[in-house]
């Protein structure tokens, strides 16, 4: 698999767990990096855990992590996720303060996770910057914080600060970074292993959904169709759009069109029967909506740089 090669470095992710973390927000938090890693069959990210005093910490549902202490680990790299979840108040003593504060310097960006945006804030560290929280505390926070600019939303992203707003907008923040460092195909495609936006969107035009909305929605129909693709056009109209609009969203979230987005994943899925069954070549292709073998194996060939055969052969 090519990802792009902005930035040939490992990444470095730090996760700042508290007692009582959402085990679910952890898991959303990290496993689409473990999934990059898989797919790419290079090591893109590393993470490791800590806490302020180390040792093991436990989640809200009883599940128990090891972690290293803040100061054993003096941990730096590129994104530190602040993750206390439940009984957060608790934790923005002048300790964990001092310890947000040294990460301000030690890491590229910070990101709140779940009510990690209540510490950061608590810290200094989002004064006059936009963020979001879960949405149970969002007006405490928002009267709390007045220097921050609350905002309503699921996911805010920058350069060097983020937050989200609960545990299932955790997995929405690390594929939207995974998509920044490695191209919206590979995003895609991290997403495709958790199911990810594999629902059918109903696409309404006079709601005026965003563009990703659409393509979810498009990419989810694709899935579906793999084995027989649909035109686009027919695939535009079972979304309730035109051709045109479904080509200019496309173009817009994706910067591909809806054809090579379609191609792309059937030569995804054509890679994970080599890799992962028995099956013959001429099965696979028709299981992948080509009319051979012949033509499967050409654009096998073409998107990734061998033939199906011999990727087979291929160690992974």
């Amino acid at each position: 698999m090519q990802v792009s090669q902005k930035s040939p470095s490992v990444r470095k992710i730090c996760v700042l767990l508290f007692e009582s973390f959402s085990n679910h927000c952890l898991a959303n938090a990290v496993e689409p990096f473990r999934a990059a890693n898989t797919i790419a069959r290079q090591k893109l990210y590393s993470w490791q855990h800590v806490s302020p005093d180390g040792g093991t910490v436990t989640s809200s549902s009883g599940l128990p992590v090891a972690t290293a202490s803040w100061n054993d680990a003096m941990p730096g790299g590129d994104f530190l996720f602040v993750m206390p979840s439940y009984g957060y108040r608790d934790h923005a003593d002048a300790k964990v303060m001092q310890v947000l504060r040294a990460a301000r310097r030690r890491f590229t960006t910070l990101a709140g996770l779940d009510t990690g945006a209540w510490l950061l804030a608590a810290a200094g560290l989002l004064d006059g910057r936009e963020a979001t929280i879960h949405w149970d505390e969002f007006t405490q926070f928002a009267e709390r914080f007045p220097e921050v600019e609350a905002v309503n939303r699921r996911v805010v992203l920058e350069a060097d600060l983020c937050t989200c707003g609960g545990a299932s907008t955790a997995i929405e923040l690390a594929l939207e970074l995974i998509k920044r460092h490695h191209g919206a195909l590979f995003a895609l495609e991290v997403a495709a292993l958790f199911m990810h936006g594999d629902r059918q969107e109903a696409y309404d035009p006079y709601q005026r959904l965003s563009a990703g909305s659409l393509v979810r929605g498009a990419t989810a129909l694709m899935r579906r169709t793999i084995e027989a693709p649909l035109p686009i056009g027919d695939l535009a109209g079972r979304l309730g759009v035109d051709q045109r609009t479904l080509e200019s969203r496309f173009r817009s979230e994706l910067q591909m069109t809806p054809h090579g987005v379609y191609k792309a994943l059937r030569l995804r899925e054509a890679r994970r029967f080599v890799e992962l069954t028995g099956l013959g070549i001429a099965e696979i292709a028709q299981r992948c909506g080509y009319r051979n073998s012949s033509a499967m194996t050409r654009a096998y060939r073409q998107e990734f740089g061998h033939p199906p055969r011999d990727h087979r052969r291929i160690p992974h």
